[in-house]
């Protein structure tokens, strides 16, 4: 082995140390950590949306109604009398001039018809006398002209004294008294008969009132009397509903008065939460109570099946006016700056819309924007935290 010398030792242990050097110079290269780039990252807000919609939007009154039957008869007696019997009870049904309802004491009247038939009889058999009478008169009557006329011919002629043909004249003039008196008497039988028939008809009238029949079909929805209770004309007895059609009444504020025209306002019945549909106003009060300031308006609803009654109560809307509109849920909307807003999500970015509001319905409001179309999306929640610009993450939609 050859001997190293000292300038080769001093040599290789510079070379030894570059290399450590080297070594740590890169190590400590490597481990350096690398510095991060320090932009901004914005922090996206979570919303829930909706799609503006087209919808129909209705201005329109709700107030409560009353049901009542279009037809109905309070039925009371036609004449004073003990109502002897009913023949109905309430809830019974009954046919227009075919039922019995009540009927009243008719001895009395009964006797009535009788005596008048009889003076009736009588009447009619003194006309007879007086025309016999009449006929005798007249016979009587012809002769006297005749022998009035020949004496008169001969008084003429000198062939006669005047007191003959005076004698002569006085008994022409006599009976012509008596037929004049007959003829009278004829008349006068005649407009006792006449005023008998009369009396008669009336007598045999007030027995056939003395049983009631039902002025209109439908059902007994009251009795006012019992048997043995004094009947009056005027004084109900029974009340007589028709069930097949139902008005419905109802009052609203005066400030609508103009806006309802029959025959084309239409109103909604709600009765005891089933929906009849829609009818038309066909009555308007004439006038506003001045005291309510209300007035009345009124619609019917053919009810063949019964299903709702007269006294029951509806819930009503009166459709005041109906249009289309853009529609956005109602919670959208804020006040911003004295001003209604919404807030648009275009790409991620929220963007303020100034809107008009409209008419509300079910939660939803008509907003008129030119800004806003059918594809708009809106948010719905979360909206109180954004500002123009913001940038926005959807979470849901809302349909």
């Amino acid at each position: 082995m050859k001997n190293i010398t000292t300038k080769q030792i001093i040599g290789l242990v510079i070379l030894i140390a570059v290399t450590v050097l080297i070594t740590l110079y890169f190590a400590k290269k490597i481990t350096k950590p690398v510095p991060i780039q320090t932009q901004d990252i914005e922090q996206k807000t979570p919303v829930v949306a909706a799609t503006v919609k087209t919808r129909t939007f209705e201005r329109f009154v709700e107030v409560q109604a009353n049901l009542e039957s279009k037809n109905f008869a309070i039925v009371s007696s036609r004449i004073d009398g003990t109502i002897e019997q009913f023949f109905v009870d309430e809830g019974n049904t009954v046919i227009a001039n075919e039922s019995k309802l009540f009927r009243t004491d008719s001895v009395k009247l009964e006797q009535t018809v009788e005596i008048q038939k009889r003076l009736l009889a009588v009447a009619e058999s003194t006309k007879q006398q007086a025309a016999a009478d009449l006929e005798r008169a007249q016979a009587d009557f012809q002769k006297v002209e005749l022998d009035f006329n020949r004496f008169k011919r001969l008084y003429e002629k000198k062939a006669v004294t005047a007191d003959a043909f005076e004698q002569q004249q006085s008994r022409y003039n006599q009976l012509e008294a008596v037929v004049k008196s007959a003829k009278a008497s004829v008349e006068l039988t005649q407009a006792n008969i006449e005023k008998t028939k009369a009396d008669f008809a009336i007598s045999e009238k007030n027995l056939e009132d003395t049983i009631i029949y039902a002025p209109i079909s439908g059902k007994i929805s009251q009795r006012f009397k019992e048997p043995g209770e004094m009947g009056r004309p005027g004084e109900p007895a029974v009340r007589i509903d028709d069930p097949n059609l139902i008005e419905v009444s109802a009052y609203i504020p005066a400030q609508y008065y103009a806006e309802v025209m029959p025959g084309q306002t239409k109103i909604r019945v709600n009765v005891s939460g089933e929906n009849l549909g829609e009818h038309e106003v066909y009555y308007k009060s004439p006038t506003i109570n001045p005291k309510l300031r209300t007035f009345e308006v009124k619609c019917l609803l053919d009810n063949p099946s019964q299903t709702i009654a007269a006294g029951d109560m509806a819930e009503i809307r009166v459709i005041l006016e109906t249009k289309e509109g853009l529609a956005v849920p109602t919670e959208a909307i804020q006040s911003r700056d004295n001003q209604f807003v919404i807030f648009v999500v275009s790409g991620e970015k929220a963007h303020k819309v100034p809107v008009e509001k409209g008419l509300d319905n079910d939660g939803w409001t008509e907003v008129i924007s030119s800004e806003l179309n059918e594809q708009s999306v809106v948010v719905t929640m979360g909206q109180n935290m954004l500002e123009e610009g913001k940038t926005v993450s959807v979470q849901k939609e809302n349909k």
